[in-house]
C-alpha cells in the first residue's frame, strides 16, 4: 500500500471539504475522486491477499443467504372459512387445509413449534393441533367469544381472551385444564407474554386499556389507558416497551413497562389491528385493515428508536395479522379482505409471494416444523361443542382426511 499517496489524498479531501463548506460544492474534481479510489482498490487488493472477506465476499455471501429456502410452515386462522390454511414457507404453496373449526379468529404456534392452538370463536373453545402430524391434541372449553390465544415462552400455559365475557381463560397447555380466569378489561382481544414469560399483556378494545397480568399470580396488576379501541400489543425483544395498535386513532402507541405510561404515538395506516416487533429490534410492523368499506391495504414500517413511520408497502385488501419468523427475514401478512396471505421481504421491503387462503384470513403464525410429507390435501377435524367439552373432556378419538 502507498502511504505518500493515502496523505496526499487526505490533505486534498481536506482541502476539498473546507471548501465545500464554504461555497456549498459537494461533488469531488475528478482528481480528488480518483486519488481517493486508489487507497480503497490497495486496501481491497491487501484483504484478498490476507484472505480476510472482501465486499464481493460479503455480497456473494448475502445472496446465498437470500437464496437458501426458509423452513418451516405459515398458520392462518380463516374466521369465516371454519378453516386453518397451512403454507409451506420454502415454497409459499397451500400444503394443506385444516377444517371443521367453526369461526377461528387467530392461531398461535407454540415457541418449540411442535404444536398449533387455534379458537372457535362460535363454540367458545381452544383446540390444539400436532404441526407435523396434523392430528387433534386437545380441545379446552373457554369463555364466551374468544378472540385470541397465546403461549407462554415455557410452553407450560395458554392465555385465551374471551371477548364475550370479558375475561382471560389460563389453561394448562399439557393437560388442557382450566388453571384461572382473569377479570380484565372491556372487550378484551389481542394478548401477548412478555419475552421472559413474566407478564401478559391485553388490549381491552372497548375501555381503551390495557391490562397487565401478572403470569405469576394470574392477576391483573396494571391496567394502562392507552388510546382509543387498542386491538392488539407486542413486546420489544428486551421487554421494556409494548407497541398497541390504536384502531380508533389509526396510530400506534409505545408504553414503558417501568413507568406504566405511554411515552409516544405515531400514525400510521388506515385502521391498524395486528402488531409485531421486529427480533432485531429494529422495527415494528403494523398491519392497516380499514373496515369493509375502505380497506386498509398496507403494512406499515415504524423505527423502533423513533417510534416514526419510516415507510409502507402494499399487502393485500385488508391487512390485518402480521408475524415475523425468528431468523427476520420474512413477514407474513393476512389480508382480510382480499381471502390472501403476503409474504415480504423485509431487508428489502418489498412482497415477493401472495398465497391464497380461507375465507378472512385473520390470525397468522409461524412454525419451523413442516407438516409430515403425504399431508392429505384437506383434513376435516372432528370437534366438540362446548357443552361437550365441558362434560367429556372434548377430544375426538379421530379425525377424517380428504
Amino acid at each position: 500500500m502507498n502511504v505518500r499517496l493515502i496523505s496526499i489524498a487526505v490533505y486534498l479531501t481536506a482541502i476539498l471539504v473546507s471548501a465545500a463548506v464554504m461555497g456549498g460544492c459537494t461533488t469531488a474534481p475528478p482528481f480528488v475522486a480518483s486519488l481517493q479510489s486508489q487507497p480503497q482498490a490497495a486496501a481491497e487488493e491487501d484483504k484478498e491477499q490476507s484472505g480476510s472477506p472482501t465486499d464481493a465476499d460479503s455480497e456473494q455471501d448475502a445472496t446465498t443467504s437470500a437464496a437458501t429456502p426458509l423452513a418451516g410452515a405459515i398458520w392462518i386462522a380463516n374466521e369465516e372459512g371454519n378453516s386453518l390454511t397451512v403454507v409451506d414457507a420454502a415454497t409459499n404453496a397451500v400444503v394443506t387445509t385444516l377444517t371443521g373449526i367453526p369461526g377461528p379468529h387467530n392461531v398461535q404456534v407454540s415457541p418449540d413449534g411442535r404444536t398449533v392452538w387455534a379458537v372457535s370463536g362460535h363454540e367458545g373453545l381452544a383446540i390444539a393441533v400436532d404441526a407435523q402430524e396434523l392430528s387433534l391434541l386437545g380441545v379446552a372449553p373457554v369463555g364466551s367469544a374468544p378472540a385470541h390465544v397465546i403461549v407462554s415462552p415455557d410452553g407450560a400455559t395458554a392465555y385465551v381472551t374471551n371477548s364475550g365475557d370479558n375475561t382471560v381463560t389460563v389453561l394448562d397447555a399439557t393437560t388442557f385444564g382450566v388453571r384461572a380466569t382473569i377479570p380484565v378489561g372491556a372487550f378484551p382481544h389481542g394478548l401477548r407474554a412478555s419475552p421472559d414469560g413474566r407478564w401478559v399483556a391485553v388490549a381491552n378494545l372497548r375501555d381503551d386499556s390495557v391490562s397487565l397480568i401478572d403470569a405469576t399470580t394470574f392477576s391483573v396488576t396494571a391496567t394502562i389507558a392507552v388510546g382509543a379501541r387498542p386491538v392488539q400489543v407486542a413486546f420489544a425483544p428486551n421487554g421494556a416497551t409494548l407497541y398497541v395498535t390504536l384502531n380508533g386513532e389509526s396510530a400506534v402507541a409505545a408504553v414503558d413497562l417501568a413507568t406504566q405510561t405511554v411515552t409516544g404515538k405515531t400514525t400510521v395506516g388506515n385502521g391498524p389491528v395486528q402488531v409485531y416487533a421486529t427480533p432485531d429490534d429494529s422495527l415494528v410492523l403494523v398491519a392497516n385493515q380499514g373496515s369493509k368499506d375502505a380497506p386498509g391495504t398496507t403494512l406499515s414500517f415504524v423505527d423502533a428508536a423513533s417510534l416514526v413511520e419510516v415507510g409502507a408497502i402494499e399487502t393485500g385488501q385488508g391487512a390485518h395479522g402480521v408475524v415475523v419468523e425468528p431468523g427476520g427475514r420474512y413477514a407474513y401478512v393476512t389480508n382480510l379482505y382480499g381471502n390472501t396471505v403476503t409474504v415480504v421481504d423485509l431487508a428489502n421491503r418489498t412482497v415477493v409471494a401472495t398465497t391464497s387462503t380461507g375465507a378472512s384470513p385473520n390470525g397468522v403464525s409461524f412454525s419451523p416444523l413442516t407438516p409430515n410429507d403425504g399431508a392429505a390435501a384437506e383434513i376435516a377435524l372432528s370437534l366438540p361443542t362446548h357443552e361437550q367439552a365441558e362434560t367429556e373432556g372434548g377430544v375426538e378419538e379421530h379425525d377424517e382426511h380428504h
